[in-house]
């Protein structure tokens, strides 16, 4: 009996500290008055943004839902990631992780972005910071895998102060790139690696064959096992007054 009593006393007790809570979590003393908002806010002006998110939240200190408080946050343009905790007794603290661009994605024309983890996301390209931005374009879901491949190729560019400004994986799975000069590279199928060590091979002898003939790069056609197919400009075999220009296989 004794310990039956002491069950239903310590049930008593717990339920009126349940009801002593609830009342207290009502008072309008744990009603939200402020919202800090930290971290990156290069593109996201913190008065305008909480004047956005606020009245989308619901619920004091105790019952405000953090993970829709996140994902409020998340909704707004140029935010990646929003941490959300309380500051007892009446404030959240809210820090930002902001999409860092790096390209432009899909076909020439379109408004989204590609951040430095490969994720696509939409944003006002009016704000980017730089605008020289590199084209890259592929299957839904293949950002991350076009990004990789093009800081490979990229790099490798590089060092003949070549820029790579569009990268493309074709839906039958075939890699194109076109430099800033306008100069059109196949560069054919295959992994990361191998699209690198294709392009490698191309750049460390493209310098001999332009400078054989003193001609800047119109195209060239890497899909060859041993060697490569490259198209320069005013380079002809063909009859004075043809406008085709010699291709040179290496």
């Amino acid at each position: 009996m004794k310990a039956v009593t002491m069950v239903f006393g310590l049930v008593f007790v717990l339920m009126v500290l349940a009801l002593a809570l609830a009342w207290l979590s009502r008072l309008p003393r744990f009603n939200l008055s402020a919202i800090a908002v930290q971290g990156d806010v290069t593109h996201s002006n913190t008065v305008t943004l909480r004047a956005n998110v606020a009245p989308r939240l619901t619920g004091n200190f105790f019952t405000v839902n953090l993970v829709q408080t996140r994902a409020v946050f998340e909704s707004v343009p140029w935010v990646r990631r929003a941490v959300a905790q309380r500051q007892f007794p009446d404030r959240l603290k809210v820090v930002l992780q902001e999409h860092q661009a790096v390209a432009f994605w899909g076909p020439e024309g379109d408004t989204r972005l590609v951040n430095s983890f490969g994720e696509v996301f939409e944003a006002n390209q009016a704000e980017l910071e730089a605008s020289d931005l590199p084209q890259l374009n592929g299957p839904a879901g293949l950002a991350p895998l076009v990004l990789q491949t093009y800081r490979l190729v990229s790099a490798l560019f590089d060092k003949l102060d070549m820029q790579v400004e569009r990268l493309e994986l074709t839906g039958q799975g075939s890699w194109r790139a076109r430099l800033e000069s306008g100069a059109a590279i196949e560069l054919g199928h295959g992994s990361p690696p191998e699209i690198e060590s294709r392009t490698q091979r191309f750049v460390a002898t493209l310098s001999q064959a332009s400078s054989r003939y003193g001609r800047n790069l119109e195209s060239a056609d890497l899909r060859y096992s041993n060697g490569y197919a490259l198209k320069l400009r005013g380079v002809t075999t063909l009859n004075p007054g043809d406008k085709d220009d010699k291709k040179v296989k290496r």
